[in-house]
């Protein structure tokens, strides 16, 4: 069976050429053939004077489109990029003026097979009149995409035991040549993959924030961050905090614990909530002097759950109240730009009352410009998007579920169907609308265990320590494959048919991902209007980055 995508675009010119690299930017292997016609249909020189004669890998062009002249069988009118092969003689355009080379394009392959993950070196050609599986329309035009992103960790810094994993870790997730993430997610204090429970001041009563200290994220969190930004310096962050300082909250507890970081709810006073708006002002600044710029904060994550980890219950009426009066006006106060976020949501039968109460508020809504969504408000998404603010998707869903008793290991599974679960989760929120999307763990060790004592959960994440060695899981390449090559800007296009994600960069270029749910090989087409075919194993995803 042959699976075949099709791209519709309109071309100002007939006369296209493309220079073929891999995502190192080096020549791929194999043939891609453009147009003319074949050695039994035309001689060499038809249409115009002779043209030129490539060898080696040399590109030759003529013919009456003016593309290349002979492959490396001999062919004639059609353009050859195949390394092996030698080109023949062809014709110059119809004009009869000798053949000149148009102006390249760029096209790049990549394919990830189970087990044969990030392949650079596929071959492929241009097919005829085969059908399209998959077609992709430039100019039906959804979301602009905001990027991809990834959230730190003081475990995932603390696995990186020596420079060079940190080093190599840094390039697989921000540098040219690995994820190219565009965001990064801050915790402000503790998360549940803290080393241990904290917050950025837990002197009581400190309504000044007079005794705030960034002391605790200068151990991991802030050189975590810097060595991104070495890497990528035009990363953007995102922060939010899983809990305020603990005496902001009522002491209730939840299930075992008894630390006050690990839910209560957020005390309705208004000396607390001044203090607490104060406290993000803090954390901006504070970040700021670090080289650190944060250019969107939430109020909480997920605000409707109280967890045996730091977590922190708001009402909607509270937390509508908090933003609307206290920490929008705080930032204006400050002169912070920072951006907030209605978010981070996740409990699809008690958030979507916040998101309301906050959108039907004229102060509060008056200060948000985007809604975080988590992994429980896929279902409720459509409700979300009739608000009319850009959503982000805020955190990848985990595998590994510790509820499924049957299948639930103590090692995360960074597997390869997690790869294909991962894909699925991506793929439906963006055609569900979002415009930026978040990896929730980018390094953990083997065992990915977090804070919480009393459920154990062991998480995956993009890349895995495992002594002195860093393991590039199935679902770093699912995120890489697409946010390698998707930059912030791009819009998401249209497709058809198949299992496919597509996009058009700024700067024109169109940028297919698909996956083939089959078990066999297929080929697949791509075309600008014409086919390029090439070979997608079972279970595997392919990007074409196709640049005029």
């Amino acid at each position: 069976m042959t699976t075949q995508v099709f791209i519709t675009r309109r071309w100002s010119t007939a006369t296209l050429a493309l220079a073929l690299a891999d995502a190192a930017g080096g020549c791929h292997g194999g043939e891609l053939v453009f147009g003319g016609k074949s050695a039994s249909e035309a001689s060499a020189g038809q249409g115009g004077e002779t043209g030129g004669v490539g060898s080696g890998g040399d590109l030759a062009w003529a013919g009456r489109t003016g593309f290349a002249g002979a492959d490396s069988t001999g062919s004639a009118g059609v353009f050859s990029s195949n390394p092996a092969g030698s080109g023949g003689a062809g014709g110059a355009p119809e004009s009869g003026a000798a053949g000149s080379p148009p102006t390249p394009a760029t096209i790049q392959l990549v394919i990830s097979g189970q087990d044969d993950y990030w392949k650079t070196d596929a071959t492929w050609t241009e097919v005829g009149s085969e059908p399209a599986d998959v077609i992709v329309d430039d100019s039906s035009e959804a979301q602009i995409w905001e990027g991809f992103g990834g959230a730190f960790s003081e475990r995932g810094w603390d696995c990186l035991t020596t420079r060079s994993l940190r080093d190599e870790a840094m390039a697989l997730l921000f540098g040219s040549d690995g994820c190219r993430l565009a965001w990064g997610r801050i915790p402000i204090g503790a998360n549940d993959y803290a080393m241990d429970r904290y917050t950025l001041d837990e002197t009581v009563d400190d309504y000044s924030m007079s005794h705030f200290s960034l002391e605790r994220d200068r151990q991991r969190l802030v050189p975590y961050v810097q060595a991104a930004l070495a890497v990528k310096p035009d990363i953007r962050f995102w922060a939010v905090p899983w809990t305020p300082p603990t005496w902001m909250k009522t002491r209730q507890r939840t299930g075992n614990t008894a630390s006050p970081f690990d839910g209560g709810s957020m005390i309705d006073d208004d000396a607390v909530l001044s203090a607490y708006a104060r406290y993000f002002v803090k954390f901006i600044q504070a970040y700021a002097k670090e080289g650190i710029p944060i250019d969107v904060v939430a109020p909480q994550n997920e605000p409707s759950y109280s967890q045996d980890y730091p977590s922190c219950v708001w009402t909607a009426a509270l937390y509508t109240k908090f933003v609307g009066r206290y920490l929008g006006p705080a930032f204006d106060d400050a002169g912070v730009t920072t951006q907030l976020m209605l978010g981070t949501m996740s409990n699809k039968k008690v958030d979507p009352a916040t998101i309301d109460s906050v959108m039907a508020d004229a102060a509060a809504r008056g200060y948000v410009s985007i809604v975080g969504l988590q992994w429980g408000m896929l279902d409720v998404i459509a409700n979300v998007r009739s608000k009319g603010l850009p959503m982000w998707q805020t955190e990848h869903q985990c595998g590994n579920y510790p509820w499924e008793e049957s299948t639930y290991r103590p090692t995360a599974p960074n597997d390869h169907a997690y790869g294909v679960e991962s894909w699925g989760l991506i793929r439906n929120w963006i055609k569900a609308g979002v415009s930026a999307y978040n990896a929730w763990h980018m390094v953990l060790d083997q065992v990915g265990a977090r804070i919480d004592a009393t459920q154990q959960w062991a998480q995956n994440s993009l890349l895995v320590v495992d002594g002195s060695q860093l393991i590039k899981t199935p679902t770093y390449y699912v995120f890489r494959h697409l946010s390698q090559f998707v930059v912030p800007g791009a819009k998401v296009v249209g497709t058809t048919g198949g299992d496919a994600l597509a996009f058009k960069n700024p700067d024109g270029s169109i940028v297919t991902v698909m996956y083939n749910r089959g078990t066999a090989k297929k080929s697949v087409v791509l075309v600008g209007r014409r086919k390029l075919q090439f070979e997608l194993p079972g279970n595997g995803w392919a990007t074409v980055s196709y640049a005029p």
